[in-house]
């Protein structure tokens, strides 16, 4: 067997260790073959240990070699030869993926070790994994991603498991809001990571990072595209960026993604899926060495996320909420060191705070509990340290402790002046849909008109329709029922004080 072929054969590996567990899991409960704890766990085990393998022999031959950049090709998925399109699979081995693939394929072997024990006998024990295996598989995707539809590919994987871990325990409605809102902020950062990813095909004729950042392994390759472009695809990118990792102004879902089990928590939004878009800025980051504008816009976002970071969580009354804005604090400062050219630096400092926020992530559930015990052994309570954000009975200021209660109010930004605007626009193209079939049908029922009227958004305030004064009778004949109620239960009560 010769390197190349060694290589090809672990890259693939690499790959299809986490492929795999993916299909026996989903096809396992697709056709209501449940496996149990032992064999889900032991599956789990074996793909995390055969893909760390795989990777650790590349980086060892890459050693070996002296090579600093390997692409594997799998060829082009879907070609549509009348859009000029394809979706071109490929893996890139260099100074960037591989620690990064390291790091995540540790993390969720160590994760994956701790739910085993976590969610014993949790009805929900197998759809995790199934979850688990889908974010592993995005993750893999995505740090050897060589072209951006590879990218976008494993982003997606990453955002789905996330979004339906967060709502892991659909039993109870908050888990299922708090779903549901990541996953629409999600969106805001797909969709600008698809007119990107557009934009990049236009200007360079496909998706391969090879063809936009210029020949040269990383981080010393130059790209190929004018200021100007490099400006467009890297504001675009920031934006995909800010709402993976929740910088600022996409904050808000941090502490409602807590609402999934623990382990998600920690490996989710706490080591991997929170530095997911940093990642992705160091992949891209010659754009920032052709655009200085661009430079000064992702420095500010990582200032400005870093400092709403430090302040927020130190007015938090759970812990998971003051890790998660801890954990932006730290994004922020790493965003910052990108934006000032410290690649490697930037590198470090994602596996450093990666490891470490793991550990205080998993550690979290059992703190409260080894604190009281600590204070009912040395009789008393613990010394407190006093937060730079002072409530105003402790003489700080109402206005910046009410701002970082309330989470700087970016949510109730977000719903006002993006949410709402589309929803109104939907709504009124909707309305412009339905009056042009009814005018060309030729139909006159009045419930088309009134189910415009009846939505809130449209109208707060909505008229009083015929089906709302036909309503009335019905209240009152409720009102007869519940006083007939009554009367049944007095003299229920009253037979059996008379007996």
């Amino acid at each position: 067997m010769t390197l190349e072929t060694s290589i090809h054969f672990f890259g693939v590996m690499v790959v299809a260790a986490p492929a795999v567990l993916l299909s026996m899991l989903g096809l396992s409960m697709l056709f209501g073959i449940p496996l149990s704890e032992k064999s889900t766990s032991r599956l789990t085990q074996s793909s995390v240990a055969i893909g760390l393998l795989a990777v650790l022999s590349i980086l060892l031959l890459m050693l070996w070699n002296g090579d600093r950049h390997l692409p594997i090709e799998m060829g082009n998925w879907v070609s549509i030869q009348e859009q000029h399109f394809h979706f071109h699979l490929k893996f890139v081995f260099d100074r960037l993926s591989i620690p990064f693939t390291i790091l995540t394929f540790v993390l969720c072997g160590t994760i994956g070790a701790f739910a085993k024990v976590y969610l014993h006998r949790e009805p929900g024990y197998n759809r995790f994994f199934l979850l688990y295996s889908v974010f592993l598989l995005g993750m893999v995707v995505s740090s050897l991603a060589g072209t951006i539809e590879t990218l976008f590919f494993g982003w997606e994987l990453v955002g789905l498991s996330s979004a339906l871990l967060i709502a892991y325990f659909h039993e109870r409605q908050t888990p299922v809001i708090n779903g549901h809102r990541v996953w629409s902020v999600y969106r805001i950062a797909d969709a600008a990571f698809l007119v990107a990813a557009l934009t990049m095909h236009h200007l360079t004729g496909g998706g391969d990072f090879d063809g936009l950042m210029g020949s040269g392994p990383w981080p010393e390759g130059v790209a190929s595209i004018d200021p100007h472009a490099a400006l467009v695809v890297g504001l675009l990118l920031l934006v995909a960026a800010a709402g993976k990792s929740g910088m600022v102004p996409f904050s808000g879902w941090l502490p409602r993604a807590m609402e999934g089990p623990t382990p998600s928590s920690a490996v989710f939004y706490g080591a991997l899926s929170v530095h997911l878009g940093a990642y992705m800025l160091l992949r891209v980051s010659p754009l920032l060495d052709v655009s200085f504008p661009l430079r000064v816009c992702v420095i500010v976002m990582g200032a400005a996320s870093a400092l709403f970071g430090a302040l927020t969580a130190r007015v938090q009354t759970d812990v998971k909420s003051a890790l998660a804005y801890a954990s932006l604090t730290q994004v922020g400062i790493i965003v910052v060191e990108i934006g000032f050219g410290f690649h490697y630096l930037a590198l470090i400092h994602i596996i450093g705070h990666a490891l470490m926020r793991t550990l205080q992530l998993l550690r979290a559930p059992s703190l409260l509990k080894d604190y009281h015990t600590l204070e009912d052994a040395i009789g008393g309570h613990l010394p407190q340290t006093e937060s730079i954000i002072r409530s105003p009975q402790r003489g700080g200021s109402p206005r910046l402790y009410r701002f970082c209660l309330e989470r700087g109010h970016l949510d109730a930004m977000i719903d006002r002046f993006v949410v709402r605007p589309f929803e109104k626009t939907f709504l009124w193209t909707g309305e412009m849909e339905r009056r042009w079939t009814r005018f060309l049908s030729g139909d006159r029922s009045p419930q088309v008109d009134q189910a415009r009227w009846e939505h809130p958004s449209i109208n707060p305030e909505p008229r009083e329709t015929t089906t709302q004064r036909t309503a009335t009778q019905p209240i009152t004949t409720q009102k007869r029922m519940s006083a007939t109620v009554l009367t049944s239960g007095q003299l229920s009560t009253r037979e059996n004080s008379d007996a």
